[in-house]
């Protein structure tokens, strides 16, 4: 009878473990589809605004550091300074 206790229990435990990490996955792509969402947003908005393109574009800058990022990151700077040179144009 204990063993079979041992056994349900540990039984539990995993079951509580995969439960667990089920949880952490969905929080995970939850946090994902609302970065996603504020990027959107925010760049649709930069590209519109000359002043919020300038400080997107140094934002990214400063903070993609990793060369593939850089990398993903080419045509969205280009577009974002383009429209911030809106901004000094008379």
């Amino acid at each position: 009878m204990r063993a079979g206790m041992v056994r349900s229990i540990d039984q539990q435990i995993a079951a509580t473990q995969a439960k667990l990490a089920r949880l952490k996955e969905r929080q995970k792509a939850s946090e994902t589809r609302r970065k996603i969402i504020v990027g959107a947003i925010v760049t649709t908005e930069a590209l519109k605004d000359p002043k919020s393109a300038r400080w997107m574009a140094a934002t990214l800058r400063k903070n993609a550091t990793r060369d593939v990022d850089q990398k993903e990151l080419v045509g969205l700077l280009e577009e974002l300074d383009g429209v911030a040179a809106k901004a000094d144009r008379p």
